[in-house]
């Protein structure tokens, strides 16, 4: 076997924490497109239409490719869906559209032997293909294991053969939701148990000589999914392996809560150099996931000629770090750090401050009858004012932040607080005795300024980065501070210009193109730090982008990361053959009633195939069961079978209610 080396270092997952540098895989083909190696990383999505309608496939599929996807995906649960592949293969040829295939197969060897006869690809799920998935606790013996293994081995076999003959790749597709009674009762349901049961199955491959496979590792939690790639190539390099990766965060939801989970779990792995396909998963049309996964990848090609045309400025590093460790702040007077939740930051010094009710943009509504304000979860925690002085009363749960000079000429402090620069806050005679936010960066750190700060316990760290790999420049700050033994808060601040938001053509994101960057954009840079465990707060600052959009960005980037639970959670895939019924219809009905139920998960799955497994991180679950027919569940437990559909979610509701979770929304 011939290898294609990276310059990975044992013990890590990426070539380097602190430049932009692709991980190198192996290159595979796909039919006519090759994918890995130098190749750009590739677009894919997969068909809502049932596989047995040729036509409505095909058209979907031609929707699918106009907007940018190279690769499309096909459910195939069953022999007869397999077969028709043939059918809609010949019409996307009759049509001029060469466009790879994949067909997606779950349960039934059989069907994926038919399919990868017509096919270019197959996808296998290692957690129920010819393993076993009834949820229940075994404790194997290493000669059982093993034995479960081998017959394993005979029954995968075949494929693998197949797809050798045929030149046909293969994607080992694990998902944290499905993973196996028997990788669940060794390893529990972890990312140490997805990356097991994926290189289970990739040593069958190597043992029968097939390596035209990738690897994917998706779960609906970004963490987990986070946390199972960066493993994977972990073991592939320890087992001299270095095979493609699909990149993808399974039931990632709809609208922006959609863009943003998948931007964090998706882009905190591109931003490392890792990924070779990307599949956007959204409940909304298929062909509105190519231009996120778009937009999203282009960010770096747009990075890789940066870098080219202007050499990276060297990152800071005190600390050298393969693996960043969580920074655990001192808590400053009950405003930020510690435990507390990550705060959020708004600017709002260029809206008309003479009018209260412009507060509504950063989550306060203003009553103008009764002379006060309305908080709700989503209430902005500071403003920052700049040198902007409001002609109303500001609520008394709100904290303003001026500059230095300003702040120094007010008269009430009360809930005021000062911005300095490094320079401003070493030369200052006057300080709150509360609370200093202090701009740094980490270049900061060997300056003369930073060695003459006189940090104490009020000081908050406010950080800033102006190099193009910005989020490993941040990164590496939170190493060296902990290097130096510095315990302050840390607020991340990230700026982006309007320029930032444009793009080549191709890159769609119409009609609101700046908002659905600043989505993507901000869920990446602040997501990728957060995800660790790095920052207590966020500040977004996009003159481009409605404040509004940047309060809710703000939120949204803190839910995904599970950092800051200010909503409801949807866990709902992307539809599919499969789907027993409207995914996008049932979805915003069920937010319709449920959206004021905070910290709440709720697993919207349109068949048992993505249930009760693909729902492991939701409290409660609606799935189909047939149709018109749904299944409720609590957690991995059936509560009610066969309810329906018109009935179905009041049913929900009532188990919600009887398990004392319901609020009334007010």
């Amino acid at each position: 076997m011939e290898t294609q080396h990276s310059l990975i270092l044992p013990g890590s997952y990426c070539n380097s924490k602190l430049t932009y540098s692709r991980f190198k895989t192996r290159e595979i083909q796909i039919g006519h497109l090759a994918m890995g190696g130098n190749n750009p990383i590739r677009i894919q999505s997969m068909t809502t239409i049932d596989t047995m309608d040729t036509l409505g496939s095909v058209e979907q599929t031609i929707r699918m490719v106009d907007a940018g996807c190279e690769i499309v995906r096909i459910t195939a649960p069953s022999i007869k869906e397999a077969e028709n592949l043939g059918n809609i293969k010949r019409e996307l040829r009759a049509r001029g559209y060469d466009v790879p295939l994949v067909a997606d197969i779950h349960f039934t060897p059989n069907a994926a032997e038919v399919a990868a006869r017509i096919v270019e690809k197959v996808r296998v799920n290692p957690g129920n293909y010819a393993d076993k998935k009834k949820f229940d606790q075994i404790d194997y013996t290493d000669a059982a294991y093993q034995a479960e293994l081998d017959r394993i081995y005979k029954k995968f076999a075949p494929l693998v053969g197949i797809c050798k003959e045929y030149g046909t790749a293969m994607r080992i597709g694990t998902n944290h939701g499905s993973l196996s009674d028997r990788i669940m009762s060794r390893y529990g349901d972890t990312p140490e148990g997805m990356v097991e049961s994926a290189m289970e199955f990739i040593r069958i491959c190597e043992d029968l000589n097939f390596y035209n496979l990738c690897v994917s590792m998706k779960s609906s939690n970004p963490q987990v999914m986070v946390q199972a790639y960066r493993l994977l190539v972990e073991r592939m390099v320890a087992e001299n392996m270095n095979y493609p990766l699909h990149l993808g965060v399974t039931e990632a939801g709809d609208g922006e809560d959609g863009r943003i989970k998948s931007a964090v779990g998706i882009g905190t792995l591109l931003e490392d150099g890792l990924g070779d396909t990307v599949r956007v998963s959204l409940t909304e049309e298929p062909e509105k996931e190519a231009p996120v996964a778009i937009a999203l990848v282009n960010r770096y090609s747009k990075r890789k000629a940066a870098l080219e045309n202007i050499p990276q400025r060297e990152i800071l590093t005190l600390a050298e770090v393969s693996k960043t460790q969580p920074y655990h702040s001192k808590e400053v007077n009950t405003f930020v750090g510690g435990s507390l939740v990550p705060r959020v930051i708004i600017d709002i010094s260029a809206k008309n401050l003479k009018d209260p009710f412009i507060l509504s943009e950063v989550g306060y509504k203003y009553d103008a009858i009764n002379d006060k304000y309305h908080m709700g979860d989503q209430s902005v925690d500071f403003v920052y004012l700049a040198d902007e002085l409001p002609s109303f009363t500001m609520p008394g749960n709100l904290k303003q932040l001026y500059n230095y000079n300003t702040w120094l000429g007010l008269t009430n402090k009360a809930n005021i607080h000062p911005v300095y620069s490094l320079e401003e806050f070493n030369q200052a005679l006057t300080k709150d005795p509360v609370l200093n936010l202090v701009r740094i960066s980490n270049d900061d750190l060997a300056s003369e300024e930073f060695n003459n700060l006189q940090l104490d316990h009020t000081v908050v760290f406010l950080l800033e980065t102006t190099n193009i790999h910005g989020m490993a420049d941040q990164r590496q700050f939170f190493a060296n501070i902990q290097e130096i033994g510095l315990d302050n808060p840390v607020i991340i601040r990230r700026s982006y210009a309007p320029e930032d938001f444009a793009g080549p053509v191709g890159d769609i994101m119409n009609p609101e193109e700046p908002i659905s960057k600043i989505q993507l954009y901000a869920a990446t840079d602040l997501g990728a730090l957060l995800i660790d465990g790095l920052g207590s707060g966020i500040w977004i600052d996009s003159p481009a982008t409605p404040t509004d959009k940047l309060a809710s960005v703000s939120f949204g980037i803190l839910q995904a990361t599970r950092s800051r639970i200010s909503k409801t959670e949807y866990i709902s895939c992307p539809s599919c053959g499969r789907t027993l019924f409207d995914l996008q219809e049932t979805t915003q009905m069920i937010r319709s009633r449920t959206n004021h139920l905070k910290g709440l998960k709720i697993g919207i799955m349109g068949c048992i195939v993505n249930g009760p497994g693909e729902m492991a991180d939701a409290d409660y679950g609606y799935v189909g069961a047939g149709p018109d027919k749904i299944t409720l569940y609590r957690g991995q437990e059936v509560v009610k079978r066969n309810v329906s559909s018109a009935h179905a979610l009041d049913e929900l509701i009532n188990i919600i209610k009887s398990d004392g979770l319901w609020v009334e929304e007010s």
